[in-house]
């Protein structure tokens, strides 16, 4: 049995010193069922990825591509691949998503994390079956905007309900679920690339296709999962949620961590609009922080635009088409290595230590790729296998830094930030950032690729200096603060204490309710 942790006892928090669990098999299955939702948007980014580089696709359904691809099979050039519906294709899953979530928004608050989390699994499956059965450019699309709803949804809701369902002491770890289903579900997608490549002329048909087996998955499990304790206190459902926390908790001893559930729960009912509240001063720090800038960066880091075009950027590179497959699946390994070790140290050493150092590490990997493609790369020069092994090893360095800070914590943070009178609001307006930056990302690497060349790396490189320092300046720790008390940290914090002021209850109160419990 366990309490909130060394933080609860920093003098700063009410009650975390009072919180009790024990882990137990209903909320391991409950958390590894809401996990599953991070799948959805990892099997999309590993398929979308490799299908665009499949020529039996190209020639299906973009021609003019496929031709150019042929006409230079055999030089290294920045804008084989510059095609604006083509990366329609892969962006208009993400104008979906960012759409959708606001619908998700006011489901996931009034029908409960669950239902989301349901409704997601149903649009994807759609989407899933519409894209394998594809005859056209449109079918390809509707089926694209059906997985983005559907992703609009899960990626809404799971992490919320990772946070809510886990203990404050291992939070984070619980929540990286999340990024470590996202980052199988990219592997898992690009092992299916690689036999399915091999597969002519319908192959492709079964790498899009196979998207609908999480959804699957998640539908069938979210008809058993339990809906969080804090979504049904604030339905008002508070016999239900004292009941479903002490299975979850697996101790009666729950009341501590109820009353505060309790106490956010009234503060919310109290707020009509909770997208309104978000702007209000109390509010800045999850706004600036957590609803537009780790959102925002997480995107700018670049690296989603290697993870959308691995293997077409490997062949522009002068891989060939399987080896390109190969060589991004060898990347992702390391997303999925990252994630791991994330999981196993992100309650022992904090969010701001995993950011700063990965930060620092992939400002210098972005440095590398851009120097050596600047250096030897481009205008039909080929690169020599020594470089081409070291551009896909520094690479995998990079997808692993991120894998281990920006990756899992861009979700993480943002989920823990946000009070429960704005929670949903506040996911809704992190999902819709993330996707306007994923969508532009993948609208515009390839043209930027070919106008910008090795520039678009350095840029990179600069632009994750400036969030490591964004990091550095502006985000509290909030490793094993309970989620209901995170506000306290912005009343505490260096430069937010000046902003949100204080909202602790009279001292007279808060003696009778520890008063109470003690009791």
């Amino acid at each position: 049995m366990a309490g909130g942790g060394p933080a609860a006892n920093n003098g700063v928090l009410k009650r975390a010193h009072l919180y009790e669990y024990n882990i137990t098999g209903y909320f391991i299955f409950a958390c590894v069922v809401g996990a599953i939702g991070g799948s959805l948007f990892g099997v999309d980014l590993g398929v979308s990825g490799g299908v665009t580089s499949m020529d039996d696709f190209l020639k299906e359904f973009f021609p003019a591509v496929y031709r150019r691809k042929q006409a230079h099979l055999h030089e290294t050039d920045y804008c084989k691949y510059d095609n604006q519906i083509l990366t329609l294709f892969t962006s208009s899953l993400y104008f979906a998503a960012l759409v959708s979530t606001f619908g998700a928004s006011v489901i996931t608050r009034k029908k409960g994390r669950r239902i989301s989390i349901i409704c997601g699994s149903i649009s994807f499956f759609l989407g899933a079956v519409i894209n394998a059965a594809a005859v056209n450019i449109l079918m390809l699309i509707i089926g694209r905007v059906l997985l983005g709803v559907g992703i609009g949804f899960s990626n809404q809701a799971v992490p919320l309900y990772l946070s809510e369902m886990a203990p404050a002491k291992i939070r984070g770890a619980v929540n990286q679920l999340f990024q470590l289903t996202t980052c199988l579900g990219i592997l898992i997608a690009n092992l299916i690339n690689y036999g399915t490549e091999k597969i002519h002329p319908w192959g492709w048909r079964i790498s899009l296709g196979s998207a609908a087996v999480p959804a699957v998955l998640m539908f069938i499990g979210g008809v058993f999962m339990p809906e969080s304790p804090n979504s049904l206190v604030e339905q008002g459902r508070e016999k239900e949620a004292r009941e479903v926390l002490e299975r979850v908790r697996g101790t009666k001893n729950i009341e501590a961590e109820f009353l505060d559930m309790k106490e956010a729960s009234e503060e919310a009912r109290s707020v009509k609009n909770p997208f309104r509240n978000l702007l209000k001063r109390k509010n800045r720090p999850q706004l600036v922080i957590g609803a537009i800038g780790i959102p925002m960066f997480q995107q700018l880091t670049g690296n989603n635009s290697i993870l959308f075009y691995a293997p077409v950027f490997f062949q522009t590179m002068g891989f060939g088409s399987g080896s390109s497959i190969l060589s991004s699946l060898i990347t992702n390994a390391g997303l999925v290595v990252g994630a791991l070790m994330s999981m196993a140290v992100v309650d022992k050493l904090g969010r701001r230590f995993l950011f700063i150092e990965a930060g620092i590490e992939m400002f210098c990997y972005m440095v590398m790729v851009g120097v050596t493609l600047g250096y030897k790369f481009g205008d039909g020069v080929a690169l020599t296998k020594g470089y081409s092994v070291m551009l896909v090893i520094v690479i995998c360095l990079f997808v692993t830094a991120f894998g281990r800070s920006w990756g899992p914590l861009g979700w993480l943070v943002p989920s823990e930030l946000f009070p429960l009178e704005t929670r949903s609001a506040g996911q809704s307006v992190v999902v819709c950032v993330n996707m306007i930056f994923t969508a532009l990302i993948a609208q515009c690497f390839l043209v930027a690729l070919c106008h910008l060349r090795y520039g678009i790396f350095l840029l990179f490189a600069g632009l994750i200096l400036v969030m490591t320092v964004f990091i550095v300046l502006l985000l509290p720790e909030t490793k094993r603060v309970p989620i209901e008390e995170v506000y306290l940290l912005f009343e505490n914090h260096w430069f937010w204490k000046r902003i949100v002021g204080t909202r602790q209850p009279p001292e007279k109160e808060m003696g009778e309710k520890e008063a109470n419990l003690q009791a």
